[in-house]
């Protein structure tokens, strides 16, 4: 597609809904609901972007994306409520958010057999001494950023559709500990992981921390922040505490914007570094988590200026292809815990799933700082 073509469709969509439909449409008609990749399962790739799906659907009103999340539950759980998913780690949890909303608009006992099997998991889970959550079972006495929002967002909601409030409370006792074990105060900026057991090649033989920032994993913890502060009374005893912690965050992630397209980069504090690079679905999740602290009254609006500049330096990024379907670049595949050169050398991909479900929820909250592109 040229350059022209390219612009001419970029100038079509006139708000930022007008892209995250873009981005849901392009990708509808690239898959069946069972097929989304990677191979069709429950995982949080699809959970990720059919939940943002389902939370654009709720302001746009587009029928066909609920019967196309509806597919693809059906597709997974069967007439028993039963399911294949990995039972040994949180990952496999997130996508249990696309079950509230069909369990209420659907007579099918399915879905909340298949929401409750994921809420039992919780309390088989293996545990650090203190009482947190392992990532995986394969990762002994390993805690990762992105743990907390794959577990805790499905949790609160499903003791707010489901009157278990004591999971809320589970919520906030593993994040406490999360952050607890990999805030790095000096810079704001929260550590990938934590070995309890200081064994990993990649774990402070004194701290247990992994050596660096990535983008992603921070930006879920950004999203969860935000989220646990939406699920809390406003009298709860740790709302201010949370508050200063998200408000914390969002300071430190401006600081270490681009100042010439407004983005961020792969290990996030690095920027200088000439082998480090933009990935953009942190970015997305960075713009998602100021927009949304900003909206929730977090933070002032002197941060509006710092959305827009990430939310338009994606714009500039996102691409069509010859069928005039949107295209998300430089997308850092799933990854693990390791060294710089170990984030460095992951390979890029397009339209990876939770890469498009992470700009479409941006794209929902810029609606509001950016009605009109």
């Amino acid at each position: 597609m040229t350059l022209n073509q390219q612009t001419n469709i970029k100038q079509s969509l006139h708000t930022p809904l007008d892209w995250g439909k873009a981005a849901c449409d392009s990708l509808m008609a690239a898959f069946e609901p069972s097929e989304l990749p990677p191979d069709g399962r429950w995982h949080y790739h699809q959970g990720v972007f059919l939940e943002s799906m389902r939370q654009l659907r709720t302001i746009v009103g587009e029928g066909e994306y609920l019967n196309y999340i509806k597919a693809y539950v059906d597709h997974n759980i069967d007439e028993n409520g039963n399911f294949l998913w990995n039972r040994k780690e949180l990952d496999a949890i997130q996508a249990g958010l696309l079950l509230f909303e069909l369990d209420e608009k659907y007579e099918d006992t399915r879905y909340r057999k298949a929401a409750k099997k994921l809420r039992n998991m919780f309390p088989t889970l293996n545990t650090t001494s203190d009482g947190g959550f392992w990532h995986k079972d394969g990762y002994p006495y390993q805690m990762w950023l992105d743990g907390l929002y794959m577990g805790g967002v499905f949790s609160m909601n499903y003791a707010k559709a489901y009157n278990e409030p004591e999971l809320l409370d589970m919520v906030l006792e593993q994040e406490r500990l999360m952050r607890k074990h990999t805030l790095d105060e000096e810079t704001g900026l929260y550590h990938h992981a934590w070995d309890e057991s200081k064994v990993q090649q990649w774990a402070d033989s004194e701290t247990g921390k992994s050596p660096e920032f990535w983008g992603r994993a921070i930006g879920w913890y950004g999203i969860t922040y935000n989220e646990i502060l939406d699920f809390l009374p406003e009298n709860h005893e740790s709302r201010q505490e949370l508050i200063s912690a998200l408000k914390n965050l969002v300071e430190s992630l401006v600081k270490y914007q681009d100042p010439d397209h407004g983005l961020w980069y792969q290990v996030v504090n690095k920027g200088e570094r000439s082998d480090n690079w933009i990935e953009t679905s942190c970015s997305a999740l960075f713009v998602y988590t100021i927009a949304r602290a900003i909206r929730n009254g977090v933070v002032d609006e002197s941060y509006k200026e710092q959305a827009i500049k990430g939310y338009r330096g994606l714009l500039e990024r996102m691409q069509f292809n010859e069928d005039g379907h949107f295209i998300m670049p430089e997308i850092c595949i799933g990854t693990g815990v390791g060294d710089y050169e170990h984030y460095i050398n992951r390979p890029k991909t397009e339209n990876d799933l939770h890469g498009v479900g992470s700009f479409v929820l941006a794209s929902i909250e810029m609606q509001h700082l950016l009605p009109k592109l």
